[in-house]
């Protein structure tokens, strides 16, 4: 708004309406309506051009995206075609001797490329997990055994059982049929590792909580970290998200045996294996036992006892559509890390409060007591004194032809106080009367006026008396009825505002 009162125009750019929105999220019908409040229009129709803009370039642009995404398609069928599938290798060991026997650069098949460059590599094996199920992918290096180094920053499926490892080349030159240590970051590992198994506790103890109707709905496997999807028809109470973080760490302080095993389709799901929606499985399947209470389809990797999850911290619950919830929760270091900051952000507040930690609740809730018994008095008090304030204003109106006019600068008050006392004015003055009050705060001009209310009945808006005088500060008036507003950027200019509202107060006191 301030560019358009530096400006003296009474519209609001289009261009400045569309930067709220795009980048700020403030919606178009707030702006129109912060608008009209200070009495400006929003040029919506260069609003509605750029919004088509954008959509045009977002159409271009993900067109361009899926053709990229057609093209890598088709490279990966072309390697796929005369490559044999990776042998994973990962869930026995984190290293191994791997030859590279594909490259994809620049979205075309090569067979070499120099140190600095991002290459997409198939291994003839690997250690690295392709992200599936929600588990997302292995980072890692790969060392050749003539001294080219690589940094993996991702694995993934390019097409269904062909594993594309995204790398950058650190050192050296990379060829295909080059040979060398393939190493997972193990740390990181474990963490996904521990994520994993904590979401297949998690979902069991989620349908004995809720019932058998809550079954996994999507996931996402992050060191220490999850996000679990899930079917549910209201949002959780502080009573069961306490239960069911309760109920996952007790499983995991029971320490139960994660077990992997395979068997066909038919015989897994007799077995009681719980197949999630959306995922492809084949014929033949893996399975993935925790203890005796959880049984899930799976191809992610776990860790070997459930007390290696370590520590699980739910930290939100929320909706994602009908009958969808949603759980973030910490596991391992990341909940160890996430209590030790709310350890010490107890800590700082007892001693801020001068208390002891366990006390800290209790201290806090005494002081935001007395803070609010404080700020309803100071609110009394402040109420006092501008009644008292405006029974002064009103003895010094002035007669203007059949009525009386109040027209003064005021000081300390803030812009809802200065419409109040410009109300509480008027209210103390017979019919007919204006009051006009303006003040400068915080680099601003502010002003307010009040008719009373026989000239309101005779079709007398306050807003009228100060129309001319917004423009004279730079700024607009808004407010319908018989009390009215206005602001702008030259506080310098407010006597003279004032002035001109007198001169409009003038013309409408003497049509009573």
């Amino acid at each position: 708004m301030s560019r358009t009162r530096e400006t003296r125009s009474a519209t609001l750019l289009g261009e400045t309406a569309f930067e709220l929105a795009d980048t700020y999220g403030f919606p178009l019908e707030l702006t129109v309506e912060a608008a009209r409040e200070a009495g400006l229009t929003v040029d919506e129709d260069r609003f509605a051009a750029l919004l088509d803009q954008q959509k045009k370039r977002a159409k271009a642009s993900g067109k361009a995206k899926t053709a990229e995404a057609l093209r890598a398609m088709d490279t990966y069928r072309e390697l796929a075609a005369r490559l044999p599938r990776t042998e994973f290798l990962g869930y026995q060991q984190l290293t191994a001797e791997a030859t590279v026997t594909g490259l994809i650069s620049g979205g075309g098949v090569t067979t070499g490329v120099g140190e600095g460059s991002d290459v997409e590599l198939v291994l003839d094996r690997s250690p690295f997990y392709a992200e599936a199920g929600g588990q997302i992918g292995d980072t890692g290096t790969l060392t050749l055994h003539d001294g080219t180094r690589l940094w993996i920053t991702d694995t993934r499926y390019g097409l269904e059982g062909f594993r594309v490892h995204t790398a950058r080349v650190l050192e050296g030159e990379l060829r295909t049929g080059a040979t060398g240590e393939a190493q997972v970051n193990a740390e990181r590992r474990a963490g996904l590792m521990r994520s994993h198994s904590a979401t297949h506790i998690l979902h069991a103890v989620v349908m004995a909580t809720l019932g058998d109707h809550a079954r996994q709905q999507g996931s996402l496997v992050e060191p220490d970290r999850l996000r679990f999807d899930f079917a549910h028809f209201t949002a959780l109470t502080p009573d069961q998200l306490d239960q069911i973080e309760h109920a996952v760490n007790s499983h995991v302080l029971d320490d139960p045996e994660v077990r992997a095993w395979h068997a066909d389709r038919d015989e897994a799901e007799a077995s009681g294996a719980i197949a999630l929606f959306g995922e492809k499985y084949g014929d033949a399947v893996r399975i993935v036992d925790i203890g005796d209470f959880s049984r899930e389809l799976c191809g992610g990797t776990h860790v070997a006892h459930g007390s290696q999850v370590g520590t699980f911290r739910l930290l939100s619950e929320s909706s994602i559509g009908a009958n969808l919830r949603r759980v973030e929760a910490l596991t391992g270091h990341g909940a160890l890390t996430h209590l030790d900051t709310e350890r010490l952000l107890l800590g700082e507040l007892a001693s801020l409060l001068g208390t002891r930690p366990t006390d800290a609740p209790g201290a806090l809730r005494k002081r935001l007591a007395a803070l609010a018994t404080a700020q309803d008095e100071l609110t009394r008090l402040r109420a006092v004194e501008l009644r008292e304030q405006a029974t002064h204003l009103a003895d010094t109106a002035r007669r203007s032809g059949t009525g009386r006019i109040v027209s003064r600068p005021v000081t300390g008050t803030t812009a809802d106080e200065l419409r109040t006392l410009a109300q509480e004015t008027a209210a103390r003055l017979e019919d007919p009367a204006v009051v006009i009050l303006g003040t400068e705060r915080d680099g601003k001009a502010l002003l307010a006026a009040a008719v009373t209310q026989g000239l309101h009945r005779n079709g007398i808006q306050a807003s009228q008396v100060l129309t001319a005088a917004a423009r004279v500060v730079g700024g607009g008036a808004g407010g319908r009825g018989p009390i009215a507003s206005a602001g702008g950027r030259r506080p310098e200019a407010l006597d003279q505002a004032l002035t001109v509202a007198t001169q409009a107060a003038r013309r409408f006191v003497g049509q009573n």
